[in-house]
């Protein structure tokens, strides 16, 4: 199972977020983010557009998560160094207790900033 995880600003859109998906270069099975922008309308639109379902993780489920890239805004915020990139690897994760997760493209950003992918896959126990 591939997992898109999801970072944006409050000003992106759907289309922003699907600019961010396709830096990635990856098909995905599910979105995941935090659950304050996995609730968000950018994010559902996302979604519907896809047919994909979105993980909302809770943010003491990506606190700790080591990451390939850092934000220091997000690490101060989150406690992990990318929202994307945690996102990605707990929601890889999520519902198979014991699994693990790698990272398959660490977090890309699109050129105005607003929205940011990961891709992470599940590894079976």
């Amino acid at each position: 199972m591939k997992v898109a995880g999801i970072g944006f600003r409050a000003a992106a859109t759907a289309a922003d977020l699907q600019a961010a998906l396709a830096l990635t270069g990856v098909e995905v099975d599910a979105l995941a983010s935090i659950a304050a922008k996995a609730e968000a309308p950018a994010m559902q639109e996302f979604a519907h557009s896809l047919g994909l379902p979105v993980v909302a993780l809770q943010d003491q489920e990506i606190a700790g998560e080591q990451t390939l890239t850092c934000s220091p805004r997000i690490k101060a915020r989150f406690g992990t160094g990318s929202l994307a990139e945690a996102a990605a690897l707990a929601g890889a994760r999520h519902g198979a207790p014991g699994a693990g997760a790698r990272l398959l493209a660490p977090r890309v950003v699109t050129a105005d900033g607003l929205a940011t992918a990961a891709i992470a896959e599940r590894l079976e126990p």
